[in-house]
């Protein structure tokens, strides 16, 4: 007996019998998945039958006649689609266990990835670490012959979310050997298992330990620290860091929103709240419903206007009704289960299951059979459903036919939340005609466009290459989003001139250049650091000298990530002595490359038979006492060393007087 199923022994019967089973019927499980593709007319008509599914199999598992679930798990078009979105919304950890022992008694279900990893997130959650790691053990074993091994991102989760630091820790350092660099998101996992254990400290010199090692902290990241600092009490540090995204080109999310509303109503302090909201319209972002209570106390404190319009819409809605179960007094009846009504004799009423992503993809052909499937259907569309329906579309087009369609049905009128969706997922595609179609379309009706939006558009046309588009785009921005502040503006100047590099218009780069030193509007490091890295790579060093000393000019203080930016764009281009020069002027300022960048140098001035120059560039490193930074902070376009250091001492000062 090998180790693995010794362990499996050991388990419960549950799960002893889940495992059995995995492979047991895998031929009937592929004759069962080809028979539930064939038995319907189109793939909604297969979407709403596992809702229907997913629905009894949800009620059955809050009702007190389990084998009520036998003759539902019996439909052939039981897979693990179906059983691992009836799992997600089991009512407990043991009732999904008890669903998982239930299916031993179909032969036709067979286990995939799907049902192993939310069984595993299940039992993460509810903290059974012994029995999640034999799951695992058994994965990486090849007991699952449909299943492929456990990655290191996986693990990490799912002990995150068991609590379990000690095994957390253990993956990721097995992370760290096998790749050169982790990512960004394992760092999170940790500094989030930190903050959840009030582990203050360490989350704090986590957060260090990843920009010094060159990982560049992203949205989730700052959603961490700022849930971390409210948590604390510390909600003025908070904002903040919340204050200084837009300018590192972070993301601020409706996660971040409703953590800091929730923190400044508990402190009363609705003032903060009202300014919360008026920059979530600029964000172009849809109140959460866990905002609800903290809204309604900032209505209460007198801010009605401020508050009514997102307080409407978080309302239920009526007009979606219950799924119910229905049990007679005696206990002898059989249970009904009431789809659609919510109307049922016992409390067990529970809103329909729809997936948006499922539903995008049972659509994706947009055949006359899906729409009138979906028209059969009666789903009540509101805002959020058709936002989160378009979000999942991969064909623009696709998306296109739906929200022209979804504009036709019964009580349902298109806002400015679905409009930019819209608008941003057709520009990410690059079809400039359709965009200014809806544009001119919203500037009729006197609808305007958040910031962030037209931002975000001028962003994507830079990745399609349609400089033309952005340039209308950006003369228009104050028509399509109304009055700008200069910070801002300053953002929206800086998208359009990375647009205009990615489009290697370069002489409407320096137009726009102009224009925005005549509005008295000036770039920002990063900013700076992009242009000179664009024509650093293009050979064009005059350029590069001329914004060199617009940088002196405007009053920003070159930086060592500024040195660095050029130092690798100069080798990338086998301009090593130019290269030379910028190292020349990095050490005038006291200022010295990371090792990764120092290397590369030496590498390249060898390359070109500068090997004088390269032995000093030696010669200057080890002068330096101790070692070389790990790598410079900062990255081209987006983030700024001093961004990055200003984030990092509100972040850190929080916790020292925290501490004391």
């Amino acid at each position: 007996m090998t180790v693995v199923e010794s362990r499996l022994q050991q388990l419960p019967m549950c799960l002893r019998l889940y495992f059995r089973s995995s492979n047991l019927f895998n031929n009937l499980s592929q004759q069962t998945r080809c028979f539930a593709s064939n038995s319907f007319p189109c793939k909604v008509s297969q979407y709403l039958h596992r809702a229907k599914l997913i629905d009894s199999i949800r009620l059955g598992l809050r009702s007190n006649h389990p084998e009520s679930l036998i003759p539902l798990l019996s439909d052939p078009s039981v897979d693990s689609f179906v059983v691992s979105n009836a799992l997600r919304s089991a009512p407990s950890p043991e009732s999904a266990l008890s669903l998982i022992q239930t299916l031993e008694a179909i032969p036709h279900f067979s286990h995939t990835q799907n049902t192993v990893y939310t069984l595993a997130k299940i039992l993460a959650k509810s903290h059974r670490s012994s029995e999640l790691k034999d799951l695992i053990d058994a994965v990486n074993a090849g007991k699952f012959t449909n299943v492929a091994r456990v990655s290191f991102m996986d693990r990490m989760q799912w002990y995150a979310a068991a609590g379990d630091l000690d095994s957390v820790l253990c993956v990721w350092n097995d992370l760290r050997v096998s790749q050169k660099r982790p990512c960004t998101e394992s760092y999170n996992i940790v500094m989030s298992l930190y903050v959840d254990m009030g582990k203050d400290m360490e989350a704090v010199e986590l957060f260090y330990r990843m920009i010094d090692e060159g990982a560049i902290p992203n949205s989730r990241t700052y959603t961490i620290m700022i849930k971390h600092l409210v948590k604390c009490g510390k909600v003025d540090s908070a904002f903040d860091v919340f204050n200084i995204l837009p300018f590192m080109r972070i993301k601020r999310t409706l996660k971040q929103y409703s953590i800091l509303v929730e923190g400044f109503s508990a402190l009363k302090q609705f003032d903060a709240i009202k300014t919360l909201l008026n920059e979530m319209r600029i964000d172009g972002i849809l109140p959460g419903r866990a905002m609800r209570l903290s809204l309604q106390h900032t209505q209460e404190a007198g801010f009605v206007h401020e508050t009514d319009e997102y307080l409407r819409e978080m309302l239920p809605d009526e007009r979606i009704k219950n799924v119910g179960l229905s049990v007679d007094s005696s206990d002898d009846e059989d249970v009904d289960f009431d789809y659609g009504s919510g109307e049922a004799d016992v409390g067990v009423h529970l809103k329909p299951w729809l997936d948006p992503r499922a539903l995008a993809h049972a659509l994706c052909h947009w055949s006359p059979d899906e729409v009138a499937a979906l028209g059969n259907a009666k789903f009540v569309w509101t805002t959020r459903l058709v936002c989160k329906v378009l979000r999942n579309f991969n064909s623009p087009v696709t998306a296109w036919d739906f929200f022209f369609w979804v504009a036709s049905q019964p009580e349902f009128t298109h806002d400015i939340y679905t409009v930019q969706r819209m608008i941003v997922l057709l520009a990410r595609h690059g079809h400039v005609t359709l965009v200014d179609e809806l544009l001119l379309k919203i500037r009729r009706e006197g609808i305007s466009l958040p910031f962030s939006t037209i931002r975000l558009i001028i962003d994507f046309y830079g990745i399609s290459k349609n400089a033309d588009a952005a340039l209308n785009i950006f003369r228009d921005c104050k028509l399509l989003c109304g009055s700008i502040s200069d910070s801002n503006l300053m953002l929206m100047y800086s998208s359009l001139l990375r647009t205009l590099t990615k489009c290697n218009r370069n002489s409407d780069t320096f137009s726009a250049l102009e224009d925005m030193f005549s509005c008295g509007i000036y770039p920002d490091i990063q900013t700076f650091s992009g242009l000179m890295h664009h024509f650093a790579l293009q050979g064009d060093i005059k350029t590069v000298q001329k914004l060199f000393t617009m940088v002196r000019q405007c009053g920003v203080e070159p930086d060592a990530y500024m040195f660095k930016v050029l130092i690798h764009a100069y080798c990338k281009c086998k301009r090593a002595s130019l290269a030379w020069r910028i190292f020349e002027d990095m050490r005038n300022l006291d200022l010295m490359p990371d090792a990764a960048t120092k290397e590369l140098l030496v590498k390249s001035l060898w390359k070109e038979g500068r090997r004088r120059e390269a032995a000093a560039v030696e010669e200057r490193s080890e002068e330096i006492r101790g070692i070389l930074p790990l790598a410079l902070r900062g990255h081209v376009w987006t983030v700024s060393s001093a961004d990055l250091t200003r984030v990092y001492d509100i972040y850190s000062t929080s916790f020292t007087t925290y501490s004391g």
